[in-house]
């Protein structure tokens, strides 16, 4: 891998987007506030989320965030709106984020389960070696390590919400939302680093350590390759036997 710090870079864009997942809770609060507030009646609860989503895109658009980023954001917000709306039912507001965390926990775990720990493909995508990580021994044992974390970020929230859900506690269920959503995320992010700089520390020491010893070679093999200096006195010594010998 290449000598950037790749583990600082992830914790870097983890707290970089922290901004983006209170962006993405918002929705959750106002619905649950004008919810709860206004008589339990869905419809204007849907309509506060989506205005909030909008004013969060619109704000989003302004701080040039990329597209994609903007779009998925707003997109979440409205999926959720359409199949409230649809079923009538306020607890359905927070399903598509009950499904988005399963599909991540599910794929983080079957990663472990074929050995390809997806942290290790993430983390490797930072330094433009995706797999290069798989020949490290200790390399691979430290990114299963960190794909069960983000297992236990995503399982804990199954776990903690889904029967919120079941039995449509949307007050609860929308507290619960918020305090598991960027808060859990980014507890997530910071295990992973303290999991990963110990290791790529003693890599990047090692390689320097390496690139030190071919330094001096190199160097050694260069006083070796010059021919000897000869004495001064030596010469003088000789010139006189010179003479003799004419």
């Amino acid at each position: 891998m290449s000598q950037t710090h790749p583990e600082a870079v992830l914790l870097e864009r983890a707290l970089g987007g922290w901004r983006g997942m209170i962006d993405s809770g918002l929705p959750s609060v106002v619905f649950v506030l004008v919810y709860m507030v206004n008589g339990r009646v869905l419809q204007p609860a849907l309509v506060a989320a989506l205005a909030a989503g909008a004013v969060i895109l619109v704000l989003r658009l302004v701080r040039r965030q990329p597209l994609t980023q903007i779009l998925a954001g707003f997109a979440g917000v409205a999926i959720s709106a359409y199949v409230s709306s649809r079923t009538g039912q306020a607890r359905d507001f927070f399903l598509w984020g009950l499904i988005v965390n399963v599909a991540y926990g599910a794929a983080f775990l079957i990663s472990l389960a074929v050995r390809w720990p997806l942290m290790g493909v993430v983390v490797g995508a930072f330094t433009g070696d995706p797999t290069g990580w798989r020949k490290d021994t200790d390399l691979r044992r430290t990114f299963a390590a960190a794909t069960w974390v983000w297992v236990f970020v995503f399982g804990s929230r199954i776990v903690v919400q889904v029967p919120l859900y079941l039995a449509g506690w949307v007050g609860a269920l929308g507290t619960a939302k918020i305090l598991m959503g960027w808060p859990l995320f980014l507890f997530g992010a910071y295990v992973t680093y303290r999991l990963l700089k110990p290791v790529f520390d003693r890599r990047r020491s090692a390689a320097e350590a390496a690139t030190d010893g071919e330094g001096e070679v190199g160097a050694g093999e260069s006083a070796e390759a010059q021919p000897d200096a000869r004495d001064p006195g030596q010469e003088a010594q000789q010139q006189p036997h010179d003479a003799d010998d004419r």
